[in-house]
């Protein structure tokens, strides 16, 4: 069921993302090669706890760890690991939940480790910009559908592919609501977008085949070819005057 939110629980739920946007511009400081991704994952846990926050992904179906950390072939749900230590031009993706006041944030970016080749820069730079076109789509009276065609539209033009299996999805009283938020789909389809909703917009693109697996971690969802996947994810509420980006650090 689709849940509509009040203005007061969208300024809340704003409130949670607003510490995720604080956290990941924190983090960039410490995305240098030589760190390993626990060191990563307890500086955002620590910065989650210092904000009087609950890191929301620490036990979420039995998660271990209050961040997803994926590098390179890893498309989301990466476990953080004191042996898994960054390397230049490596890229990784860092998905966070916080859950502040009843109400749950939900935020991602993919960062460059020191450099990176100009093709995968090129892979980071059109997965954001089809979270941006998608989330221009997110006007009361369009379809979810047409969310979804716009994101698949700008990767596909640009040679690359869009995860099929992980979705998008509704946040509010739940990290994860009805509906789910495909990053493909056709133009007029699907459910209609209603002032009130509150969408987590989260494209995953592949630098090669759209397949998948998940790994023996039982977690880690991997490319199948072995090729590059970038992911950036926002909240976004859609207002009476069109989408607002709750995840964007305000002022910025």
């Amino acid at each position: 069921m689709i849940y509509l939110k009040t203005k007061d629980e969208i300024s809340r739920i704003k409130e949670s993302n607003q510490i995720i946007a604080e956290v990941l511009l924190h983090i960039r400081d410490f995305i240098k090669p030589g760190i390993s991704t626990k060191e990563i994952d307890k500086e955002i846990e620590n910065f989650i706890i210092r904000k009087k926050a609950k890191p929301a992904f620490k036990g979420l179906y039995g998660f271990p760890s209050s961040s997803c950390i994926s590098i390179n072939d890893e498309v989301v749900h990466g476990i953080p690991s004191k042996k898994r230590i960054l390397k230049k031009g490596e890229i990784i993706g860092i998905d966070v939940g916080v859950e502040l006041n009843n109400y749950f944030g939900d935020s991602a970016f993919t960062f460059e480790v020191d450099t990176v080749s100009l093709e995968v820069k090129k892979l980071l730079k059109v997965t954001k910009e089809s979270l941006d076109l998608g989330i221009e789509q997110c006007n009361a009276g369009k379809k979810l559908g047409d969310l979804g065609n716009a994101v698949q539209k700008h990767v596909e033009l640009n040679k690359f592919n869009v995860v099929r299996e992980m979705v998008g999805h509704g946040v509010g009283r739940k990290i994860h609501e009805d509906p789910q938020v495909p990053n493909y789909g056709k133009p007029n389809q699907g459910p209609e977008m209603k002032e009130g909703m509150v969408l987590a917009i989260e494209p995953m693109v592949n630098m090669g085949s759209h397949e998948v697996y998940i790994a023996n971690d039982k977690w880690t969802v991997k490319t199948k070819d072995g090729s590059y996947s970038a992911h950036f994810e926002h909240s976004v509420a859609i207002t009476a005057n069109g989408p607002e980006i709750l995840s964007q650090l305000n002022g910025v």
